[in-house]
């Protein structure tokens, strides 16, 4: 008899016998996945920074338009400078003309004389109110205290009625321009006559206080 027990290796492959299978490898779908996750938040990344920069072109472009409209405005304000300075001089120029004049004077000219001095006048005024409806205001400073950003001094006067650094004469009228000064005032200033009010009153009290503090603990020794 044939011995059917012993079989070779051979005969369970060709018998189909089971065998042990490998590891499974990950599936495609997995990575697939991965990828589309990778590439939303590249995306979002992207669309964030694009956010920020718009925002940031935004906020540059309305700086842009607030400076460029200031620009603008001051153009308009303070672009007619040079030119006001120098139609100041034929201001000045009448006005001296008719300080020249006193009151007497003008009675005693004939009327042809008085007529050409109320037209110039009247030519004086005109051009006042030309240059206040371009902003441009004259200011005579005279009685007020020295300020540098106003007025620039020409001499001193020894005027014992006037506090020290009070303006006592007015040389030239100055001129604003909107908010800025076109011509400061040629002043003439008080030296002598003694503290300014404000600075008077705050140099007083602290005397004033300590003297009657003395006077007090006086009293109180001699008791």
């Amino acid at each position: 008899m044939t011995d059917t027990s012993a079989r070779r290796p051979d005969d369970a492959a060709a018998t189909g016998a089971a065998t042990p299978e490998a590891p499974s490898k990950t599936p495609p779908e997995a990575s697939e996945a991965e990828k589309v996750a990778a590439l939303v938040d590249a995306l979002r990344r992207e669309s964030e920074d694009n956010k920020d920069r718009l925002l940031r072109a935004l906020a540059e472009m309305e700086n842009l338009r607030q400076r460029t409209e200031r620009q603008v405005a001051d153009m308009r304000r303070y672009g007619i400078a040079t030119f006001a300075r120098d139609v100041l001089a034929v201001a000045d120029n009448m006005s001296r003309a008719l300080e020249a004049l006193d009151a007497e004077l003008r009675e005693k000219a004939e009327p042809s004389v008085k007529a050409l001095l109320d037209g110039v006048e009247l030519t004086e005024r005109e051009l006042i109110k030309v240059l206040e409806k371009h902003g441009i205001t004259r200011f005579d400073p005279k009685g007020e205290k020295f300020d540098p950003n106003l007025h620039q001094a020409m001499y001193e006067v020894a005027d014992s009625s006037l506090p020290a650094g009070t303006i006592a004469q007015v040389v030239q009228p100055g001129y604003m321009i909107g908010d800025r000064v076109l011509r400061p005032a040629l002043v003439a200033v008080a030296k002598g006559g003694g503290k300014p009010a404000a600075e008077a009153d705050k140099s007083s009290d602290a005397p004033a206080n300590d003297n009657t503090g003395g006077a007090a603990q006086d009293g109180d020794d001699e008791t």
